[in-house]
């Protein structure tokens, strides 16, 4: 039922709220390091956003005082396997589909990062729409540490929004980022107080919530395709989506609360 929990306890707390699906990894003993069962639930919150027409937004957030320090390694240890680990196959079963899915995702999906976001932890977070950091939040590419590269989308992500020298130096070091110069260096959409960060992604999630959904869908999806499309393809893709965009009732819905002066009531149609 919208406004209330609908999953109290286990690895993903799941909450429906008048549009806004909130997904709170919930193993803050761990730090919300991802093992099997965080992954699956993960995975379903999102196919559930993905089909779920009463969702219009995703707020994703941390329980505790982290947001994720990526894969619980308590997992991965070698003394207690017959041999070397497939990560390979880690990738391919749990992080791929889950960074596919928030991407693909034709709705917007927010992050609210809590605390440190480490490894594919943060890799996850900078796959989401908007990043609103609090200022007590770490970013940190921690793979060079244990012998790995980054995955989870990060080796394409940081070039990306970064540049190839701040990607380098954030990989190859794992020196921390505090939250002031992610937003900076325009890694993340901004930094909040602590005590703020929770109240003002809700706020934001519910504004994009309430807005015209299939719009805003369109416009993250254009925008993603831009990086790897030319000018001309662009236009086109422009030009489809904008007569797909006007085709809708939250169009119409739109010109006619600006004509009338009025508040648009958008239905996300």
């Amino acid at each position: 039922m919208q406004g209330q929990a609908e999953a109290g306890h286990g690895p993903v707390l799941v909450q429906l709220d008048h549009g806004v699906l909130h997904l709170t990894l919930n193993r803050p003993d761990k730090l919300n390091s991802f093992n099997q069962e965080m992954h699956l639930a993960l995975r379903a919150g999102f196919e559930r956003a993905h089909a779920d027409p009463a969702v219009r937004a995703v707020l994703l957030t941390g329980a505790g005082r982290g947001f994720c320090a990526g894969q619980d390694l308590g997992d991965r240890d070698p003394s207690k396997q017959d041999g070397p680990p497939d990560l390979g196959q880690t990738l391919e079963n749990f992080y791929n589909p889950l960074v596919r899915l928030i991407r693909s995702l034709p709705k917007p999906v927010i992050c609210a990062v809590n605390g440190v976001a480490a490894g594919a932890g943060a890799n996850v977070a900078l796959a989401c729409d908007i990043v609103i950091a609090a200022k007590s939040a770490r970013f940190i590419q921690a793979f060079s540490k244990i012998g790995l590269i980054p995955d989870a989308g990060g080796s394409w992500s940081l070039p990306r929004i970064l540049g190839e020298p701040r990607a380098k130096a954030l990989a190859l070091t794992a020196e921390p980022l505090d939250a002031e110069t992610a937003a900076q260096w325009g890694l993340i959409w901004k930094w909040v107080g602590d005590d703020h960060l929770q109240e003002e992604a809700t706020a934001l999630a519910q504004r994009l919530a309430d807005g015209p959904t299939q719009a805003l869908g369109m416009t993250k999806l254009a925008i993603q395709d831009a990086a790897s499309q030319p000018l001309d393809a662009q236009l086109d893709l422009e030009r489809d989506l904008q007569r797909r965009a006007g085709r809708s009732a939250d169009y119409a819905e739109g010109v006619s609360a600006f004509l009338q002066k009025r508040k648009p009531e958008f239905k996300g149609q």
